[in-house]
């Protein structure tokens, strides 16, 4: 097992809230001597963090004509970048005042990991349903203990397992034996990008619309509801927990869908369909969380704060430049090669797919200061496209700041370039 000092998510002292356990340690880290330190915009407490648009009662941010500061940008800076770069920008550090902008925003393809934020929504949809009250809601989070169980399988992302013997966090991928409260499942799948862990949000909220008020049931018992169920009506139950909390949010749901499962394993037990998003519609599914919209107000202001980028930055999240703000985040990839002569597929080097995609809403922390959302889409071949991704944030977050459109800083060094390509 690996030793990790680094933070992942939600804000450190979220421990009694969430019932995230592995925080202690994350606590324990930033105040030992030489331990790793996070930067000031990772500090944020939990009372720090907000819905920025909850009274926002205007019209629907595209319904506005792009900004032209805005437009320049995108148009100038991403000129010569390759054709499948798609993205949307939308400035709302004054909400009266709503500025946004795109580049080719209706480009439609799998939004990869990303598409996790889609499970976290239905598991959040589903506890509403079953538990109207939210102490009720924040019970269930914090103490139903479920088993992974054969759920998992091929997981390539460590997680955070916290040891109260060690008093630290260790690190290994989920292995079937292990079990994690509802919270910490979430933490996994949005944090640490598991997809054992997104697999099995998923699965918790199917089971919670079965079973309603009277989750959790035991885990034999859970089992037997996927065994007995028939796949043709598995597969309409995900599909259906899936897509409902978008539909009643307002969101257009020929745009953006989670069709399947993310591990082999889950997809033989539940089968899915295609899965796609499009900058456009992905900006739309972040606004309404601003907007307390996204299965209510409540809700919302968790999913922002499991949202919340406290591991260590990489890819869009990686730019120095946004050292002072808070980052919330997620990020996407999917990567496949096919023979050709002269290429080494390498890891999100695909020559065949090679999507890599990142949402971010980026907060200052001064009153007053920048508020924005990016939503940002490539499918760049044989190029690891992460540092390309952090010198646009850092473009980005200057235009906003400055309302001048931006030229992106293209150099960097080796080291620059390794490090905003690591995940872990």
């Amino acid at each position: 097992m690996l030793l990790h000092a680094a933070a992942f998510a939600y804000p450190l002292d979220g421990i009694e809230e969430s019932g995230i356990r592995r925080l202690e340690g994350f606590q324990i880290a930033q105040a030992t001597p030489g331990a790793p330190k996070l930067v000031d915009g990772q500090l944020w407490s939990s009372s720090d963090i907000a819905l920025r648009l909850l009274d926002y009662a205007g019209p629907e941010f595209d319904s506005f004509e792009e900004d032209p500061a805005l437009k320049e940008f995108l148009t100038k800076a991403l000129r010569n970048r390759d054709s499948s770069y798609a993205m949307v920008l939308v400035d709302f550090s004054d909400p009266a005042n709503l500025r946004w902008a795109g580049l080719r925003p209706d480009l439609r393809q799998n939004a990869g990991s990303v598409g996790k934020l889609i499970c976290m929504a239905a598991l959040f949809h589903a506890l509403a349903e079953a538990f109207p009250d939210t102490e009720d809601r924040a019970r269930v989070l914090r103490e139903s203990v479920s088993s992974a169980g054969d759920w998992v399988s091929n997981e390539i992302h460590q997680v955070p397992k916290w040891d109260p013997f060690l008093k630290r966090n260790l690190y290994s991928v989920i292995k079937p034996a292990d079990s994690f409260r509802l919270s910490e499942w979430l933490d996994h799948a949005i944090s640490a990008s598991a997809n054992g862990a997104g697999s099995i949000i998923w699965r918790e909220a199917m089971l919670i619309r079965h079973f309603g008020n009277e989750y959790p049931k035991s885990f034999e018992e859970s089992e037997r509801f996927f065994k007995e169920t028939r796949k043709t009506e598995l597969a309409r139950h995900a599909l259906a927990v899936a897509t409902e909390p978008l539909q009643a949010a307002g969101l257009d749901t020929s745009n953006i869908q989670q069709g399947s499962f993310w591990t082999t394993n889950s997809k033989n037990k539940v089968p899915g369909t295609v899965s796609f998003a499009t900058p456009r519609e992905l900006a739309r599914l972040l606004l309404r969380i601003e907007q307390g919209r996204m299965v209510d107000a409540w809700s919302s202001l968790q999913m922002k704060k499991y949202m919340y980028l406290t591991k260590r930055r990489y890819r869009y999240a990686y730019a120095p430049e946004l050292k002072d703000d808070a980052v919330f985040f997620k990020s996407g990839s999917l990567y496949s090669c096919r023979p050709e002569e002269g290429f080494r597929c390498g890891k999100y080097m695909g020559n065949d797919r090679n999507m890599m995609n990142s949402v971010a809403v980026v907060e200052g922390p001064e009153p007053g200061g920048p508020a924005y959302l990016v939503t940002l889409m490539s499918n760049v071949l044989k190029v690891n496209s992460a540092w390309d991704h952090s010198r646009i944030a850092a473009a980005v977050h200057e235009t906003i700041r400055t309302n001048i459109a931006q030229a992106l800083r293209e150099t960097g060094s080796a080291t620059e370039m390794i490090e905003a390509g690591k995940s872990e």
